[in-house]
């Protein structure tokens, strides 16, 4: 599967939303943000009046990077640090899909968006704890039922879970 196809990206888009979602203080608690609240939003409102749901879902974005970036080596990648290009290709989908992406368009709740993970994990059944080797990051697409699933599995057992990349 290449990870450029608009359907890889879309799938990679919706990953991120939802982990990022479920990640935040009001739901898993791995990072202390609450972009994707509603007070969240309506702090980012003035500041970012025509692009709210983009700013939500960079400052998402980052507050998992950091988080992730702490417990993985550097040169690794992961669902919150791919490589540049493949960044940029997703920066322009939020762009320029706009409220589409954002939580309350996907999902209503915690368990509704962790339904929607586990959705996402078809067969795939791999977890553990901390750092989980996946693969190498040209394979991306090809992981990413076992990324889902790594995930799901740490939010379901109450534990973090990272799962990496190498080139």
């Amino acid at each position: 599967m290449d990870i450029s196809s608009a359907a890889s990206l879309q799938t990679v888009l919706k990953t991120r939303v939802l982990v990022g979602f479920l990640g935040e203080r009001a739901q898993f608690g791995w990072w202390p943000t609450a972009f994707y609240e509603s007070s969240g939003r309506l702090f980012l409102k003035p500041i970012f009046s025509r692009t709210p749901q983009v700013a939500q879902y960079h400052g998402v974005v980052e507050a998992a990077r950091r988080l992730h970036d702490e417990h993985l080596s550097v040169g690794t990648y992961h669902l919150f640090r791919l490589p540049e290009e493949i960044e940029q290709d997703l920066h322009m989908l939020v762009q320029t899909a706009g409220e589409e992406w954002s939580p309350a368009a996907l999902y209503r709740d915690k368990q509704t968006a962790l339904a929607m993970l586990t959705d996402m994990t078809g067969a795939a059944m791999k977890g553990g704890v901390g750092p989980v080797s996946i693969g190498n990051v040209r394979d991306f697409a090809d992981h990413l039922t076992e990324i889902a699933s790594v995930y799901c599995s740490a939010f379901s057992s109450n534990a973090q879970s990272f799962p990496y990349l190498v080139r």
